[in-house]
């Protein structure tokens, strides 16, 4: 007779995590990722006979940190019930509590909620949102938060830098800024990418788009820095990005100033579309960001 399996239900988790000791999120053998240390630690709390199998919006590099990354798993309806144990707390409370005893103290999860069978962490998604944190030799250097801040070798004019930025954002081809991979496409809907001076005098890109190609965001970066240095006109990154090849000119900037900062999903009644939408157009290649659909005609 066989057995009969418990229905399941899907959960969505929202994470982070500091990227500096991992081998980046996706799992590999003998390293230490996001995914294997996040799968191990919910396989504990929730009994599971394995690593719990994670879909994440996107996979960031070795390195890379992400304040706003989200998760889905489909969880055994048994096993869900049975997290709170004799408490009174709900699932989702005590899912989050239980994690926050057994992951190491670089990662977090933030929430964790019941969400509808449609809801796809990566498919779903209609845009991610990231941060890149720069000081250049003239601005201020923290010690402190060295970890998620690059420390530049020359100064750098912000407002230059800027306005470089705004000349790249549209629907367009970025293979300049892509690492080109068999059958992927490197065209992208950028919604934004902007650089400001915060608070504490760090310089900081916001980079929105609804996809990123891989390495894309880094050296997105690493074709407006020559710009505030004063060694390359403002034009200078635009006129990359027409020539539609990867442009070896480009710095892939280090990964330790990139976050992950948010995930956007459409409502719950739009969840199933969005998804079938972003898979019918699904590109082969995931990046430092994600692999995803981007808005417009053109198919992936």
């Amino acid at each position: 007779m066989s057995e009969t399996r418990s229905p399941v239900l899907r959960v969505r988790l929202d994470l982070a995590y500091d990227g500096t000791d991992f081998s980046g999120w996706a799992q590999q053998p003998g390293l230490r990722t996001v995914e294997g240390t996040l799968s191990s630690a919910l396989a504990t709390v929730l009994r599971l006979p394995e690593p719990a199998r994670l879909t994440v919006a996107g996979r960031t590099d070795a390195g890379v940190h992400a304040r706003g990354q989200v998760v889905h798993l489909d969880v055994p309806s048994d096993a869900w019930a049975a997290v709170p144990g004799r408490s009174d707390r709900t699932s989702s409370a005590a899912l989050v509590s239980r994690l926050a005893g057994v992951l190491p103290t670089d990662v977090v999860v933030r929430r964790a909620t019941e969400v509808p069978q449609a809801f796809d962490a990566r498919f779903a998604a209609l845009e991610r949102r990231y941060l890149y944190r720069l000081v250049g030799v003239d601005g201020p250097r923290d010690p402190l938060r060295r970890r998620d801040t690059v420390w530049w070798r020359r100064p750098l004019d912000v407002d230059a830098m800027d306005e470089a930025a705004r000349g790249l954002v549209g629907l367009r081809d970025f293979a300049a800024f892509c690492k080109r991979r068999e059958g992927a496409t490197t065209t992208r809907t950028l919604l934004e990418f902007t650089w400001q001076r915060l608070d504490d005098g760090v310089l900081a890109a916001t980079v929105r788009a609804d996809a990123f190609c891989h390495s894309m965001v880094r050296s997105l970066v690493g074709a407006v820095v020559p710009v505030g240095e004063g060694r390359r006109e403002v034009t200078w990154p635009q006129t990359l990005q027409e020539r539609a090849v990867r442009a070896p000119e480009v710095l892939v900037m280090p990964p330790h100033g990139l976050s992950l900062e948010q995930v956007l999903y459409p409502a719950d009644d739009e969840l199933a579309a969005r998804a079938r939408v972003a898979r019918s157009r699904r590109d082969s290649a995931d990046d430092e960001a994600s692999s995803a659909v981007v808005s417009g005609p053109q198919s992936l």
